[in-house]
């Protein structure tokens, strides 16, 4: 019962925080041109012309797709060479140099690149945001699996376990929670690519929206994008950790809930 009225007294409070953001944007507005800086009025009848237009939606779900294909592309690809790079010190000397070297070039530095080798339909933008993904879990799920605690190596195998054994059940699981992490950072990397990706390179999806509303003038255009982004955002950030707690409990159990 205590706990359900903590959890009350939060959602109240994160409610009147948005609020209370809202009525000084609000404000801010009327000191400034509204083609400017829109009021949540001006933003509202944008987001409603849009929807009734069927363009916010169809944008929505382009981008949604990218976001995810690239999403998941890349955590496929990452977590494989991060568990091999956090258990194996030969691994970790090869994989180290490229890992280190390729994760900081910004994936936007590579868009031209992908739009020569994937074209400049889907393949350019779902493949850019894997790379920006596949790097941020790399690096979280190796850090994870090379600190599992040695004693429970040890304890495996003085039961017997071999070296699947000890992959399957000591060191997968003990690596759960970092790979939860690491995708899910990856997922607020994957929102951050595709508005750029969509704005240089694409004729669809809530960044190239943005991109296209300047060359009209419609500054409450570019505010239903980037609020699109950030809602949308947040919910998939809401969501992956309900799929954490009601999937992956028994393995996340020392991970916090923020």
């Amino acid at each position: 019962m205590a706990r359900r009225l903590v959890k009350h007294r939060m959602l109240a409070i994160s409610l009147l925080a948005v609020l209370v953001a809202l009525g000084l944007w609000g404000v801010a507005s009327r000191s400034f041109n509204p083609q400017l800086l829109p009021g949540p009025d001006r933003v509202l009848t944008g987001a409603l012309e849009l929807a009734a237009s069927g363009r916010l939606l169809d944008s929505i779900l382009i981008s949604l797709q990218r976001v995810f294909k690239g999403w998941l592309l890349g955590t496929a690809i990452a977590i494989p060479l991060g568990l091999l790079a956090g258990t194996s010190a030969l691994a970790r000397a090869a994989l180290d140099p490229f890992i280190h070297f390729f994760r900081f070039v910004p994936a936007l530095a590579l868009t031209s690149l992908f739009m020569l080798w994937f074209g400049i339909g889907e393949g350019s933008k779902v493949n850019l945001v894997a790379y920006a993904v596949a790097f941020v879990v790399l690096v979280v799920t190796a850090s994870g699996a090379s600190s599992i605690n040695r004693d429970k190596l040890l304890g495996a195998t003085s039961l017997g376990a071999n070296r699947w054994e000890l992959f399957w059940r000591v060191v997968l699981p003990a690596t759960f929670p970092a790979i939860f992490v690491g995708m899910r950072l990856a997922l607020a990397s994957a929102f951050l690519v595709i508005v750029a990706a969509e704005a240089i390179a694409a004729q669809e999806g809530i960044g190239f929206l943005i991109w296209n509303a300047r060359t009209f003038f419609r500054t409450d255009f570019m505010f239903v994008g980037i609020l699109c982004f950030g809602i949308l955002g947040f919910a998939s950030d809401r969501i992956w950790m309900l799929i954490g707690r009601t999937f992956l409990s028994r393995y996340l159990t020392g991970l916090g809930s923020y």
